[in-house]
């Protein structure tokens, strides 16, 4: 096993083991949301986001239901809300008259809005472990004829605080041929993302990564970025992000480091459809032009479908990735590399 692989998983260990030792297992039950058809459900409102709402109820546990299905919200605990025109707002939530409409609540005012028109809610006094969320995935692939097998591991843990959020994720693919690693590619990168206006927000990221088919034994990166949500509703989620990226880098054929600054460009968008079958297709591609190196440019593309299975914390999907080097550090590597995995993912909260 790489050591970058080592890394990621000490990493994880020590974020589930400081989410666990913190976390406080109860939750008082003290919201309230009336359903379409007049059903009233009392219970924990644990957020909305991508158009789904997750409750907590005594008796069926967690569940969750589409935010069309919701004619109102009671709750006085305060939530992080965001609007489909990039506001945010710090509010408790209060019923009002007209159908699919419901009252934010401030210290100072109180506005009505549209239910369809909020696009994100979350507690923001909650504990450690209701403030995390995040997706395991696994996959494995094996040919007996070539005797070569690639395993796959990858996700995410994402912890939310005011205004702001941390994210680490990681994806480590290994290729076997016999019991023999024959080629490794894997990433990690922790990353602080702050919400600002209009729906822009800011977004710092330390990364590592390792690739044997570009020649890259380790590259360490600082990503400073700044993003602006194009699209973002019920459906689908489009933002991209522009800043500059600073890394060291060192090749299998040269232990000499080299030091670099380049300039970032990145392209997400997720969709999702949120009724039976459930489907997730999430996309993303970043552009790295070198401002120290002539001619120098790095291509990196992810590509992740996925649809549901027995309930909606199991997924079964498909991961296809492709990195693409201009230049790679070792004199002998491949210009890019791609791959396709067949993952199962299971979704933590």
């Amino acid at each position: 096993m790489s050591y970058l692989n080592k890394s990621i998983i000490h990493i994880l260990v020590l974020f589930l083991w400081l989410g666990f030792g913190i976390s406080k297992l109860s939750a008082q039950k003290i919201d309230t949301i009336i359903h379409i058809n007049g059903n009233v459900l009392k219970g924990d409102l644990k957020k909305l986001v991508y158009g789904v709402v997750t409750w907590k109820m005594d008796g069926m546990g967690t569940i969750n239901f589409e935010e069309p299905k919701i004619q109102t919200i009671i709750s006085k605990k305060t939530f992080e809300i965001k609007m489909d025109d990039g506001k945010y707002y710090f509010a408790s939530f209060d019923s009002s008259a007209t159908d699919r409409k419901v009252y934010l609540t401030m210290a100072d005012k109180s506005l009505l809005v549209n239910i369809e028109d909020i696009v994100q809610v979350y507690p923001i006094k909650n504990s450690f472990w209701s403030r995390m969320s995040g997706n395991f995935s696994l996959g494995a692939n094996y040919s007996k004829a070539s005797n070569v097998a690639t395993i796959s591991f990858s996700g995410n843990l994402d912890y939310r605080k005011r205004s702001s959020y941390f994210n680490l994720t990681w994806d480590t693919n290994d290729t076997y041929q016999g019991d023999t690693l024959s080629s490794s590619k894997s990433d990690i990168s922790f990353a602080w993302q702050r919400a600002l206006a209009k729906g822009w927000s800011t977004d710092v990221a330390v990364t590592a990564a390792q690739n044997t088919e570009l020649g890259t034994k380790l590259r360490l990166g600082l990503n400073l970025l700044g993003i602006k949500d194009i699209v973002y509703n019920d459906w689908n989620r489009l933002y991209t992000g522009a800043g500059a990226n600073i890394s060291q880098e060192t090749g299998y054929d040269n232990a000499n480091m080299t030091n670099d600054l380049a300039g970032l460009l990145v392209v997400y968008w997720k969709i999702y459809k949120l009724t039976a079958p459930k489907i997730w297709l999430d996309s993303n591609i970043s552009y790295l032009p070198y401002l120290t190196s002539d001619d120098r440019y790095r291509i990196n593309f992810n590509l992740n479908p996925s649809v549901s299975i027995f309930s909606d914390n199991f997924k079964i999907g498909v991961v296809f990735y492709y990195n693409y080097d201009s230049q790679p550090t070792s004199n002998e590597a491949e210009n890019d590399d791609y791959g396709l995995n067949l993952q199962f993912t299971y979704k933590l909260h």
